[in-house]
């Protein structure tokens, strides 16, 4: 039996996560002196505990012997893991299949965070129940890796600031003009960023619409994540636009995980799709 598995940075739902049968590894999370694992802490306490201490939460990968005990009992194993350019997550799952000499684990790096992850989780699962074995589940995923497509609106700069992600003058300007930026996943698993919208928010929420449309003849529409951080009315306006724009099979909702959130702050929101 091929055990799927990633670490909680995909932001998959309890509901997927069991109905799919997949394994997942928490990050950690300090949070006010507080070290946690990521999902024993909710989106509202985390936020309120970075206004009421000014300090961002710090996040950490999980260590190679979490790894190694995470491995055990399975018989083969494919990991799908957070980008190695933004974690150490990747880099511990590598060391501990080392230590345990085991040719029979199998790590992707998505070059992915979020439902990127996600997408590729999930696609492994379809793999798995087709029948495919570890080694053969991990070479497609390989190939659909440079086909996550991930985008997401920053409401607030001041996570990204505080995050050391931008200069205090960055923050200020983004702040008096009112510039939400749209971050995108890039190829080499970093992030950027791919627009700076001046305006309202239901005008940086429609250039996530309107970037999907211009990528409709390519995209695969057999499933599509949006993924927030607490704002759930947005997710529903968004469901609702994408559901217009094209015959997608399942629009799935999930909220990020405590380890996303620390990063780029409450109301943000991104559509993520692959492409064909």
């Amino acid at each position: 039996m091929v055990t799927i598995s990633t670490d909680s940075c995909a932001d998959l739902s309890s509901a997927l996560i069991r109905d799919r049968d997949i394994k997942v590894i928490p990050l950690q999370v300090l949070v006010d002196g507080r070290n946690i694992r990521d999902g024993e802490m909710s989106l509202e306490e985390l936020f309120a505990s970075v206004e009421k201490t000014g300090q961002l939460p710090k996040t950490s990968a999980p260590a190679v012997a979490d790894f190694i005990d995470f491995y055990a009992g399975s018989e083969e194993v494919v990991f799908i893991g957070i980008s190695e350019k933004l974690s150490a997550t990747i880099q511990s799952a590598r060391l501990a299949t080392s230590e345990l000499k085991s040719q029979r684990i199998f790590i992707v790096d998505s070059k992915n965070l979020s439902t990127g992850i996600g997408l590729l989780v999930i696609k492994a699962a379809d793999l798995r129940d087709h029948g495919l074995n570890a080694q053969q589940i991990a070479s497609e995923l390989e190939k659909l890796v440079a086909k996550v497509r991930t985008s997401f609106v920053i409401d607030t700069m001041e996570y990204l600031y505080k995050g050391g992600r931008c200069s205090g003058l960055q923050a200020l300007a983004g702040s008096l003009l009112q510039i939400r930026p749209i971050i995108t996943v890039q190829e080499d698993g970093t992030l950027g960023v791919k627009h700076k919208i001046r305006g309202s928010r239901a005008k940086a929420l429609n250039t996530l619409l309107s970037d999907f449309k211009a990528d409709l003849p390519d995209i695969d529409l057999q499933r599509v994540f949006v993924t927030h951080t607490s704002y759930p009315e947005d997710a529903d306006y968004l469901v609702e636009e994408l559901k217009k724009l094209a015959p997608v099979e399942q629009v799935l909702v999930t909220s990020a995980g405590a380890t996303i959130a620390s990063h780029c702050g409450p109301r943000t929101i991104g559509i993520l799709y692959l492409k064909r």
